[in-house]
């Protein structure tokens, strides 16, 4: 049985959910919707989907059971509450939403229409970011003591000049911390649970946008740890994502999602490192081009579909990761404004 996907958005992003889907035995892209009418066409052109200028229209398209979204964030309730009207599944782009309240209310409507709801956070689905999760739920680290998380990334001026929602508040709901820096809050969430405490000071350093390309967030974690948050889309050229965690037992460095250190005191057999990646693609560039993590996503949901399950990432689960961000927002401002006192 074909399964029939639907695109929203004709951008890299759905490029890359297009290859993703692909990608994958038994699935086939019915239709792609987006504003940009060369992007969408072009796209279609190249998976064999019909393409579409009216959300409605696109909506109402069948064979159709899937649609995917990767349209600017702060349309992502927009769209997903639409598809679920229709009676579609829902599989969004990170953020969920740019707002805590407009993720609960895409939750509800997906609840409403008795529809799943999935969030691309594909970094739960690599391999080696699995094996350090696995790590991490075992206890080889002991009890986590310090972790510290840099995404010290690099976007030109022309990633924000050329695009109408990169950086603006309506539409992105910010800059570097709710686009480029989510990942890693996911991660750190998934990893080691909740943040019961948050300092923060954000800036807008280099680039002409709305919102922040430089963040700093000290975290509290309920488990007792404290942990660090370096972001930003200012640091030329650009380097690979680091996560240091230190526990009881040692500590382990992930880098741009490899292993490439454990020094534990007593390490199991199965426990080592990785060979250090020298791929640096998204320090530097928006363009994904290796859409493996995407396909692993993609499956897990048309599997969770097709055993009534729960996605790798929910949306409750993307619901966390965007009221984290609103509570180091609402840090950074309480910073600032007692720095003008």
């Amino acid at each position: 049985m074909t399964v029939h996907i639907g695109l929203i958005g004709g951008g890299n992003i759905s490029e890359t959910h297009a290859r993703a889907a692909k990608a994958i035995s038994g699935v086939a892209i019915a239709a792609i919707y987006g504003t940009n009418a060369e992007k969408v066409k072009k796209l279609s052109l190249e998976h064999g989907a019909r393409p579409y200028r009216q959300l409605d229209d696109f909506l109402r398209h069948r064979p159709m059971d899937i649609v995917t979204i990767g349209s600017p964030s702060g349309l992502h309730a927009t769209h997903g509450i639409a598809a679920a009207n229709h009676g579609l599944h829902v599989l969004t782009e990170k953020p969920i939403e740019i707002s805590s309240s407009r993720a609960r209310e895409l939750i509800a409507a997906v609840t409403r229409s008795g529809v799943k709801l999935g969030v691309m956070f594909q970094d739960r689905a690599k391999p080696e970011i699995r094996k350090l999760k696995n790590w991490v739920d075992r206890g080889v680290l002991g009890k986590p003591l310090l972790i510290d998380a840099k995404v010290k990334w690099y976007r030109p001026a022309q990633y924000y000049a050329q695009s109408r929602w990169r950086g603006t508040f309506a539409l992105d709901g910010g800059g570097a911390l709710i686009n480029q820096a989510i990942h890693t809050i996911d991660l750190l969430l998934w990893l080691f649970g909740d943040v019961t405490n948050v300092q923060a000071s954000v800036s807008t350093a280099l680039h002409t946008i709305e919102g922040e390309d430089t963040v700093l967030a000290i975290l509290q974690f309920a488990n007792g740890a404290v942990g660090s948050l370096l972001a930003s889309t200012s640091a030329f050229p650009g380097y690979p994502r680091r996560l240091e965690i230190t526990g009881t037992e040692g500590t382990i460095v992930l880098e741009q999602d490899q292993i490439v250190s454990v020094d534990l005191k007593n390490a199991p057999t199965d426990v080592a490192a990785a060979a250090r990646s020298t791929d640096i693609e998204s320090a530097a560039s928006p363009v994904v081009s290796d859409y493996s993590g995407h396909k692993v996503i993609v499956e897990d949901f048309i599997r969770a579909i097709a055993e009534n399950g729960t996605p790798i990432c929910d949306g409750p689960e993307g619901l966390r990761s965007i009221s984290l961000v609103e509570r180091i927002y609402a840090a950074a401002e309480a910073y600032r404004m007692s720095s003008k006192t």
